[in-house]
């Protein structure tokens, strides 16, 4: 089964204050690792809101641009990875292991649909 872990942002990383390089030697460490045994498929971390931009379509159809930054960095995504494992808790697990080297406070996990899913 494939899991999207999503992680969200910190006031610091909105800001763009880089990782420690403590930090980072951590979130590659277990990165290689779950790379190895094959559980992570895809992972990859985001710019700052400040690079980006909101699309919001309206009740009439029309389509809403709104730029970057945005106000609350606890709502915005920071990164993603995708997972190939066993189980939801294995996925559970990972979110785990992820916030103990990431240091991210909240992790989303969601299970990815699979055309079978439908039929």
């Amino acid at each position: 089964m494939r899991f999207m872990l999503m992680h969200y942002s910190t006031e610091d990383m909105e800001a763009g204050v880089p990782p420690s390089p403590e930090e980072i030697a951590k979130i590659g460490e277990y990165m290689e690792e779950s790379v190895k045994s094959g559980v992570l498929l895809a992972g990859e971390g985001v710019r700052p809101s400040s690079f980006g931009a909101r699309v919001e379509i309206d009740d009439d159809g029309a389509a809403n641009v709104t730029d970057g930054p945005f106000a609350e960095a606890k709502e915005l995504i920071a990164g993603f990875a995708i997972l190939d494992c066993k189980s939801r808790d294995e996925a559970i697990e990972h979110a785990k292991r992820w916030a103990e080297v990431s240091g991210s406070t909240r992790i989303d996990i969601r299970q990815v649909a699979e055309f079978s899913d439908f039929e």
